[in-house]
């Protein structure tokens, strides 16, 4: 149960770039739950995804040697969702249907840029990789997931704000 856990169903066998298949997963499943009319199922899930790989990954790691495997990603599952969460909760409040333009950059910009933060590592990102503990195994990415649910907010303002109606 902990390495299924862990590796999410085990995503982080993919290769190569275990983080991103798990990522992009996280995105379709995100996607899907939207469409089903489950939006709430993204931040529940990243509640439930953050509880359980921090049950998950001091487990996983007691049994493995190394600090930070490739094949844990619930902490990549988790920073995605977090950063989804930021673009399903106002396409839920504001019952936006049209999930291609309604919804842009919302499901394109958060997966990007969650991966660009959690491999670039900026400021609090890079700290909690570096604390060398099993908690900094998934405070990195949550703090991912969060800068890339700010900036796609801010993007998705610039857009809806400026751009689309400068367009017509």
């Amino acid at each position: 149960m902990i390495a299924v856990i862990a590796t999410f169903f085990g995503a982080g066998h993919l290769r190569p770039a275990s983080g991103t298949w798990a990522s992009a997963i996280t995105v379709v499943l995100a996607v899907a739950a939207y469409q089903a009319g489950w939006a709430l199922a993204v931040p529940v899930g990243f509640v439930v995804a953050t509880v359980l790989g921090f049950w998950a990954v001091p487990r996983y790691l007691a049994e493995r040697p190394g600090e930070d495997p490739p094949e844990i990603v619930i902490d990549e599952v988790a920073g995605q969702l977090l950063a989804l969460s930021f673009t399903v909760i106002p396409l839920w409040r504001h019952d936006v249907p049209d999930l291609l333009f309604g919804a842009w950059p919302g499901w394109v910009a958060p997966f990007l840029l969650f991966r660009l933060f959690d491999i670039w590592k900026p400021w609090l990102v890079g700290r909690a990789d570096r604390m060398s503990s099993t908690a900094g195994v998934m405070l990195d990415d949550l703090w991912a997931g969060l800068f890339a649910g700010v900036v796609s907010t801010g993007l998705a303002g610039v857009y809806h704000g400026v751009v689309r109606p400068w367009l017509g």
